[in-house]
């Protein structure tokens, strides 16, 4: 089984295009869409509800916004709870459609080739951005960089909700922390992947092209919130880094 975990917040204009997008790809496995939402307001539940009508799916959250952390924490916990194979596999993606779909079926591939978690990479060689801010950019890279120094870590891309994870994983990582996600807001992804990688997880990037100009609406991210949480994750978690 392959389980897609998606946070969703306020995506309404953009569920018909990932419907269109996920039903296009691994179409000979058997996959189960798991929706996290965020407290959406503008009828992202129901707009679901209707467009996956007929597929295997379930969409979760108590109408409460908590952060994508938490979103995901949810959809990730609702997976260990029913999942019967440890080689089932995690998708967690972007509900925005900005997200290169085409690499799905390689980041499969390779997850089935031993290896732990796959990471969607803009910054492995070929990845890339379209059509986002030169300011957006030059932050991300100086966080990534800032955060891959601090906590030692190898992997260029720390951030990117565009990952496959083995159920075998996440459930060490629990086993391990009793929590799999603390964090509420976008560090998040930092810090399952901190987990992962304490976990002695194998981990493999794989390049992407993060395509912003998919997107109908605006990026659900703020900048200057974004930053103070990796600030604050930094100096609550680097002493204990190496």
């Amino acid at each position: 089984m392959i389980y897609f975990v998606i946070p969703i917040y306020n995506e309404r204009l953009n569920i018909p295009n990932l419907h269109k997008e996920l039903s296009g790809v691994l179409k000979n496995e058997k996959v189960f869409y798991v929706f996290s939402d965020d407290g959406s307001s503008d009828g992202s539940v129901e707009v679901l509800k209707s467009t996956f009508e007929g597929s295997d799916v379930v969409v979760l959250g108590d109408g409460i916004n908590r952060g994508p952390g938490a979103a995901f924490n949810t959809g990730f916990e609702w997976v260990l709870k029913h999942s019967q194979n440890n080689n089932d596999l995690v998708v967690s993606i972007e509900a925005d459609c900005t997200s290169d779909i085409g690499i799905l079926e390689n980041m499969v591939q390779m997850a089935r080739m031993d290896f732990d978690l796959v990471l969607a990479s803009v910054y492995a060689q070929s990845g890339g951005f379209e059509k986002t801010t030169f300011l957006r950019r030059l932050i991300s890279a100086a966080a990534n960089l800032l955060m891959r120094f601090a906590f030692n870590i190898r992997v260029l891309t720390l951030s990117s909700f565009y990952r496959v994870y083995h159920v075998e994983l996440l459930r060490k990582i629990k086993a391990k922390d009793q929590v799999l996600i603390r964090e509420a807001g976008f560090i998040c992804m930092l810090e399952i992947l901190l987990k992962a990688i304490r976990c002695e997880a194998k981990v493999i990037e794989v390049p992407t092209t993060l395509h912003s100009s998919k997107r109908r609406g605006k990026s659900k991210m703020k900048v200057l919130k974004t930053t103070r949480q990796y600030l604050g994750f930094l100096m609550r978690n680097a002493f204990q880094a190496r």
